[in-house]
């Protein structure tokens, strides 16, 4: 049987995607580009955070937009702020946990507290919103599910230990979930981003020798990476052009972990 070729690959029409941690950043490039593609946008929010400009630009390309209060790290917020992205026009198809902190310091020197709010955020905040969303997606037979790991999950990085072990975890996740829920119609993949910049990462980036020591660590390119470079690449895994690739994590970093 030969498969019938998709006209449109990347076209997104007509699907509704939530995406967590929109407010600025990596969030606010995905949630333009999902729009960018046709997909109508939820932007899932923390209560102190405000996104009106975002909201009109989106509108302004001609998608339906609502925001929702969705706090990873209160999965009582996260199963409504699901249930609300689901409601708000009709279905949910695609969701992107984006939402991560990256609180740093030696080993020896993470304190609990820091190690609990990484794990709450990054890991159990992405399990959750991951399962919530997939009991909506099965009964539609369609979903997309994209998890932001980082190059962090397969390099180390000196202070950043915690971080790397849940965006480590976060790669094995989007297998186990690939596998479980590729039957019931929904595909699983991970972005794995090298340094982007984004108003997260401008405090070390503007520091001229960090800076030059990122660019040489990226070896096939020597260049910080941008937030579209990683948008597009997760517009392509939400799209049709995707369809047959779960369990995967792609790795955006200019060649920094093939050295």
């Amino acid at each position: 049987m030969v498969t019938p070729t998709v006209e449109k690959p990347f076209d997104l029409t007509g699907r509704t995607a939530l995406v967590t941690g929109a407010a600025r950043g990596l969030g606010r490039a995905i949630a333009i580009a999902l729009a960018d593609a046709g997909a109508d946008v939820v932007l899932g929010l923390r209560r102190s955070h405000t996104a009106d400009d975002l909201i009109d630009e989106i509108h302004q390309r001609g998608r339906r937009v609502v925001e929702v209060a969705l706090d990873v790290s209160d999965l009582a917020q996260v199963e409504a702020g699901v249930a609300q992205a689901a409601q708000a026009f009709g279905h949910l198809d695609i969701v992107v946990n984006n939402a991560g902190i990256a609180p740093g310091n030696n080993v020896e020197d993470v304190t609990e507290a820091d190690f609990d709010a990484t794990l709450a955020v990054n890991l159990k905040g992405t399990f959750f919103a991951s399962q919530f969303a997939a009991r909506h997606m099965f009964d539609q037979g369609f979903g997309r599910i994209i998890n932001v790991s980082s190059q962090a999950g397969l390099v180390a990085l000196p202070g950043e230990s915690v971080y790397c072990m849940t965006k480590a975890a976060l790669i094995h996740l989007t297998k186990c979930q690939a596998i479980e829920w590729g039957p019931r119609g929904i595909n699983v993949n991970a972005v794995a981003p090298t340094f982007i910049e984004t108003p997260g990462t401008e405090p070390a980036l503007s520091d001229p020798a960090f800076r030059a020591d990122v660019e040489e660590r990226i070896a096939a390119l020597h260049r910080v990476g941008q937030p579209t470079d990683v948008a597009n690449a997760v517009v392509f895994l939400a799209s049709p052009a995707a369809a047959l690739i779960t369990g995967h994590t792609l790795v955006i970093d200019g060649g920094w972990t093939v050295r």
